[in-house]
């Protein structure tokens, strides 16, 4: 069972909305990798593990039901701090400029996939976390305001709902689960089984002479060599729209998945 749709779920019947479940399997994701490439036009890892999943729900959206205009969340975690690895900022100072940093990249990364996986299928998104005006009265606030605070991320946006009761608790308080690891289920990952299946796609050798075909973000894993020959199947010679990878700061990470980082661990485990 994928974690995220009982989460929904439960928001959907505190609130008293229409709640519709979209669930697919590892192979229907897999056959989705392709598709998902072409429509956004980058081989940037965490980018295209989640944008399967969001391509394949806005295929439901578009096939299901009549809406053609549709809300998301993109944005929040940049604006307000929301990716675990923040916990380990070094300063307030620094917590800030690293958010003004991912604000300006989001058309590079979660505002790419959004709009793209969405605008595939004929789709009109609106981010509201990221009109103007609440963007630009976030940043004016005090650095120290808007840091991580008792082990929670987006603690300041988090406690504004405080008493509003338009979330359950349980759900305004969980810690942080990025949408391409949360479609599925703690003991084997998304990333895991996308892993999995694209070890047996590309041999040893390609990989080890990957910086000579790719000089310019080289691969450094199977996974990443296995994006990047669909890309350049695709966008030959465009690899340079991609300045680098998104990666976490701060933290000793080889793999974007906040799966990986030791606060996540500690915090699924309580």
């Amino acid at each position: 069972q994928y974690v995220i749709v009982t989460l929904y779920k439960q928001v959907a019947a505190h609130i008293g909305s229409e709640h519709h479940e979209v669930i697919f399997n590892s192979e229907e994701g897999i056959q989705a990798i392709e598709e998902v490439i072409f429509s956004l036009e980058t081989y940037d890892i965490t980018t295209i593990r989640a944008s399967i999943g969001m391509y394949l729900v806005s295929k439901y959206i578009r096939k299901k039901t009549d809406s053609v205009v549709i809300f998301s969340g993109e944005g929040s975690d940049e604006l307000t701090q929301g990716y675990i690895y923040f916990h380990k900022a070094p300063s307030p100072e620094e917590a800030a400029e690293e958010s003004e940093r991912l604000l300006k990249e989001l058309y590079l990364f979660d505002v790419l996939r959004a709009d793209r996986t969405t605008a595939a299928h004929g789709l009109e998104l609106r981010v509201p976390f990221l009109d103007h005006r609440f963007t630009s009265y976030y940043l004016s606030l005090p650095a120290e305001l808007r840091i991580p605070k008792n082990g929670v991320e987006k603690y300041l946006l988090r406690q504004s709902f405080e008493d509003s009761n338009l979330l359950p608790k349980e759900i305004l308080w969980r810690p942080k689960e990025a949408f391409s690891d949360g479609i599925a289920s703690v003991k084997k990952s998304w990333f895991t089984i996308l892993q999995d299946y694209i070890d047996q796609q590309v041999d040893d050798h390609l990989l080890e002479k990957a910086a000579e075909k790719y000089p310019f973000n080289p691969p450094k894993t199977k996974e990443s060599y296995y994006y990047r020959q669909i890309f350049e199947k695709h966008y030959s010679g465009q690899s340079n729209w991609l300045p680098h990878y998104w990666m976490p700061r701060w933290v000793k990470a080889t793999d974007p998945s906040a799966r990986t980082l030791k606060h996540y661990k500690s915090a699924t485990q309580e």
